[in-house]
């Protein structure tokens, strides 16, 4: 996981408010969150939709709080 040290935070942060933001009226993994916790989703693809949104913020955290040294 060294690959995350060498990344520039601007890569993070870019991701965070493109990928993981997008569509962004709503915020689309807010509200996948919310859905989840509803137990509205029923789709194999409802449960892999999330999954882009949310790693540029987890890559974002690995780098913030170096957990995974």
């Amino acid at each position: 996981m060294q690959f995350i040290d060498h990344q520039p935070w601007a890569l993070f942060v870019i991701l965070c408010l493109t990928l993981g933001l997008a569509p962004y009226n709503p915020p689309h993994l807010w509200e996948m969150l919310v859905m989840l916790s509803k137990g509205m989703l029923r789709k194999p693809i409802d449960w892999f939709d999330p999954c882009p949104h949310a790693t540029p913020w987890v890559l974002l955290s690995l780098k913030r709080t170096g957990t995974w040294r």
